[in-house]
């Protein structure tokens, strides 16, 4: 049972560092998404890789995911102004809801540093 259950550290893990890598191969189009642009694309994308990191070797892995929540809970707000045209959106703020729980929950019971 615990196999399994540590499994969900990695399911977190992965997707942040792919969503990391998407917003360095797609920051052109991210980029009307984004206040500041394709510049602030490449740095939530640093960001996602680099707390995708620290929560896989276990160093500040407790601030990186715990910040990686409050980026994903900011990831909302573009989200919830394009559902206007877009009704669809719902689903990518549900998952960017669904991934800052996660966040916060490796924060308080896998994270390593205090």
């Amino acid at each position: 049972m615990n196999a399994i259950l540590s499994l969900g550290k990695w399911f977190l893990i992965v997707p942040t560092l792919i969503f990391g890598m998407f917003h360095f191969m797609n920051a052109n189009e991210m980029a009307a998404m984004a206040p500041g642009g394709s510049v602030m694309v490449y740095i939530t994308g640093a960001c996602l890789i680099l707390a995708g990191i620290s929560m896989a070797i276990g160093k500040m892995d407790k601030l990186a995911s715990t910040l990686l929540g409050i980026l994903f809970l900011a990831f909302i707000l573009p989200h919830v102004q394009m559902m206007a045209d877009d009704p669809s959106q719902m689903g990518n703020i549900l998952k960017n809801i669904v991934m800052a729980s996660a966040a916060f929950m490796y924060a308080s019971a896998f994270a390593k540093d205090n």
